[in-house]
């Protein structure tokens, strides 16, 4: 098992690194996100991959890749995996869902006040050395609406930090959610947008959010409004949102998320939304605070150790989810199979005929996959799991202890 390979991409944080090679893994590191035809040459040297958000995990990439034993997203979202066809090759695919939760939070809260305040034009022209000291279009943040679409971790944590500031909090959320402080549940997405100075966007990537916002939700906002989208590129329509800046009918945004982003900081970023009047504009920069990324390489790198170690599954995103204990002086057996009715009487009868006696056994399915962990007593546990693994419906197989 210490001879697995780990490759972490994207100038994933060092603790990453110190943490799986203390675990006696072998780690190596690109700064870059790899194109899809040089994860195809690189990857047959490695059993797991890290990566952040620019990388793409095709289905291509999966499917001529099926020894990877476990891929590790070290951000929030996983959109940029093909989760399906990971999971059909027995690939579980884990995530960091709260270790960058407060740095996003911040972000939102500081460009809310850049933007009232206008302190990315101001700044500016300060730098040409031009002097604007105007309070004209200069407002407080204190009273106004914030409306926060999509109450999950990040939303609610801008919640109550724009509440201390002394501003009213709605929020629209597709599922019900429990409003944290005085923040208020709103039916729909145009009801908010009607009352917000403030709209955030906190939404996964998914097909419904894809161009959410439109040309038809911005006039549903209120005149002199702000949009803020550090969620994902895709969900703002981003010709309508030019549009709709010239006409002043937004009174600005921050953008820090695109449909199309450069793979690395050597490439040149191009959009419509540059020079233009009170637009801030930044680098996918929302949880890239050194905290952040501290604590996700921390958190995606136990996430392998506990999987490929133990077999512990707990908090994959496309996987069952098994986490048993380990029980000493037991051999420890994993196997993923096709959910399909006998498997596990099937799995059950090779270790009855060999002999050996179950310690402990723990399956959970969903609707493609069934995982299973075993610990069992016997000498002969290899054996046991190659017989498993021969079975027509077993994915993979594999003892780690």
């Amino acid at each position: 098992m210490n001879s697995f390979k780990i490759l972490l991409l994207e100038n994933i944080h060092a603790v990453a690194k110190e943490i799986l090679e203390g675990e006696g893994f072998k780690v190596d590191l690109l700064s870059h996100a790899p194109s899809e035809a040089e994860l195809l040459k690189i990857l047959p040297g490695y059993q797991a991959l890290g990566l952040r958000s620019k990388t793409e995990v095709t289905e291509k990439v999966i499917k001529e890749n099926q020894h990877l034993f476990v891929i590790g997203a070290f951000c929030i979202g996983t959109n940029q995996i093909n989760l399906g066809a990971a999971k059909e090759a027995g690939i579980p695919i884990f995530n960091a869902p709260h270790s960058n939760t407060r740095s996003v939070a911040e972000l939102v809260i500081a460009e809310m006040i850049a933007l009232s305040r206008q302190l990315g034009d101001r700044n500016t022209l300060a730098h040409r050395g031009e002097w604007m000291k105007s309070a004209e279009g200069a407002r407080e943040v204190r009273g106004k609406t914030l409306g926060i679409v999509g109450y999950g971790h990040i939303g609610s944590q801008v919640s109550v930090l724009a509440e201390a500031m002394g501003m009213k909090v709605v929020f629209f959320d597709v599922l019900k959610k429990l409003p944290l402080g005085n923040a208020q549940s709103r039916g729909t997405l145009e009801e908010l947008l009607g009352i917000s100075d403030f709209v955030s966007l906190h939404v996964p990537e998914t097909p419904q959010t894809k161009d959410m916002m439109g040309a038809r939700q911005f006039q549903a906002m209120k005149k002199g409004s702000y949009l803020i989208n550090a969620s994902r590129g895709t969900v703002v329509c981003i010709p309508d949102l030019v549009e709709t800046l010239k006409s002043k009918h937004l009174a600005g945004c921050a953008i820090d998320v695109f449909p199309e982003e450069p793979a690395s900081n050597k490439e040149k970023f191009v959009s419509p939304l540059q020079n233009m009047s009170n637009v801030l504009l930044t680098p996918h920069i929302g949880g890239s605070t050194e905290e952040a990324q501290h604590a996700i390489g921390i958190e995606v790198a136990e996430s392998f150790r506990r999987y490929l170690k133990i077999g512990s599954s707990s908090g994959a995103v496309n996987f069952p989810n098994v986490d048993l204990p380990v029980k000493r002086g037991t051999s420890r057996i994993l196997n993923v199979h096709r959910n399909e009715p006998g498997v596990l009487g099937e799995i059950n009868g090779i270790i009855s005929k060999q002999g050996a006696n179950i310690e402990a056994q723990y399956l959970s399915t969903d609707e493609k996959i069934g995982y299973m962990v075993m610990d069992i007593n016997s000498a002969q546990v290899q054996t046991i799991a190659d017989q498993i693994q021969s079975l027509g419906r077993s994915i993979r197989t594999r003892v780690v202890f």
